[in-house]
């Protein structure tokens, strides 16, 4: 019997309403107990004083690019980055090549990320065939072969037809559509939010108007037909409100905001001078909108945080801001950044910033893990608060390096990510 002990943790657990110094035993793999004091005789033990040691943090917004764009990202070097930044699970998105449209490229992806065996990695199969918004995928298939949820992420489900039987269909299953919201007709050729700032700098605008007309249809879908809905990404003002207003009329629907577009504006792409790390889609907004976004976090409309994780070679972005590839990478950050963000910032509850990171994906996703209940899997996160350090992409485990955050000074970083009661990663202590 292998056998762990955590001793002197804070030991922060939504689920159990548990935000106190214990001790936690692991057992092959599942916790055996949590008390504060368990004697550690034939265990190994680890010191967390000072640590919080949390339920295993889950993404449930990644893009692995695996089949088909390993020089970008692979499923064995995401799931590195992904225990270097604290997360025990995460879920990848369908846009590879061949598109995650049927069961076999599920399964290659699920047999990949056992060879690697470090995060566990729960696929996204596609709404439509070739994410071409016509048909519908095989989506039993793809469940039946372990895709926890379906998305044409990448392209919005344009189809109105189309996005109202995959709500209808995916009932059966008991699985969120998620969708990128965009109305592409909106969005035409622009590459950032459009305002003054895009006005400024001669960059074509992405209203926000291409993402509330979206949001706006897919509720009344969601209603409809009783789906369940997940709004991917939301960046938006208009976005929030609605979402907000879905909820309180019964709406099965959730959402999820990126730490990028909670710590930045499109302030970032004037001050970098055009760095294409600033990037992305939905685009970084204005102070309106992220303020917005605060907002829902903190009031909670927002039921989770998640990264958007979407690696790119240092080649492709290193083109012309209009030329470059949309997308930035997370997996490293993501702690620090809405840490230092929303408990030391905005002085958020650890209990709500957990729960934002761990508790809430595993509910939305149906997941095993985002507790530390007895006889659950010992995936946790033990992170150092009060640990500073500078963000130096030189370091990621990541295959690429197109952050928007280097050079910044952060504090509340990830420790140690244990998988499964094994340890995936250990950062020393400072």
């Amino acid at each position: 019997m292998s056998r762990l002990l955590i001793r002197h943790a804070r030991v922060v657990d939504p689920s159990q309403r548990l935000d106190e110094g214990r001790d936690i035993l692991i057992e092959d793999g599942v916790i055996a107990r949590i008390a504060e004091r368990i004697d550690g005789k034939g265990a190994e033990v680890l010191d967390a004083a000072g640590l919080v040691a949390a339920p295993g943090f889950i993404d449930v917004h990644v893009h692995l690019r695996e089949p088909g764009f390993e020089y970008k990202e692979t499923v064995a070097t995401g799931s590195a980055a992904a225990v270097a930044g604290g997360f025990t699970a995460v879920c990848c998105m369908a846009n590879t090549d061949p598109v995650n449209d049927n069961a076999a490229v599920t399964e290659f992806i699920r047999t990949r990320a056992a060879e690697a065996g470090l995060a566990r990695v729960y696929p996204i199969g596609a709404v439509s065939k070739g994410l071409d918004g016509e048909e519908m995928a095989e989506i039993g298939e793809m469940v039946r072969a372990g895709a926890v949820a379906v998305s044409d992420d990448g392209r919005p489900v344009k189809n109105a037809q189309l996005m109202r039987r995959a709500l209808e269909y995916t009932r059966l299953f008991d699985i969120p559509v998620i969708d990128h919201c965009e109305d592409h007709d909106l969005v035409a050729k622009g590459v950032m939010h459009e305002g003054p700032v895009s006005t400024r700098l001669g960059l074509r605008g992405i209203s926000a108007a291409s993402e509330d007309v979206m949001v706006a249809r897919d509720l009344i879908l969601a209603e409809l037909t009783g789906g369940r809905l997940h709004v991917a990404h939301a960046s938006t003002l208009g976005a929030i409100s609605r979402v907000r207003n879905g909820k309180a009329r019964g709406i099965a629907v959730t959402c999820e905001v990126t730490p990028h577009h909670l710590a930045l504006t499109d302030q970032a792409v004037a001050d970098t001078e055009y760095d294409t790390n600033t990037k992305m889609n939905p685009p970084l907004r204005s102070d309106e909108h992220a303020a917005a976004l605060l907002d829902g976090v903190l009031d909670g409309t927002v039921d989770c945080l998640a990264t958007d994780h979407a690696p790119h070679h240092a080649d492709e972005k290193a083109l012309e801001f209009d030329q470059a590839p949309f997308g930035v990478i997370g997996l490293e950050t993501a702690l620090p950044v809405t840490y230092d963000l929303l408990v030391r910032g905005k002085k958020m509850p650890l209990s709500r910033f957990v729960a934002l990171w761990s508790t809430n994906p595993a509910r939305i996703m149906r997941l095993p893990g985002g507790t530390l209940k007895v006889g659950s899997p010992a995936d946790l996160t033990l992170f150092d608060p009060e640990a500073r350090r500078t963000v130096d992409p030189d370091t990621f485990r990541s295959a690429s390096r197109n952050t928007p955050f280097a050079g910044r000074k952060l504090r509340g970083w990830p420790f140690m990510t244990i998988v499964g009661g094994k340890v995936a990663f250990r950062r020393e202590r400072r």
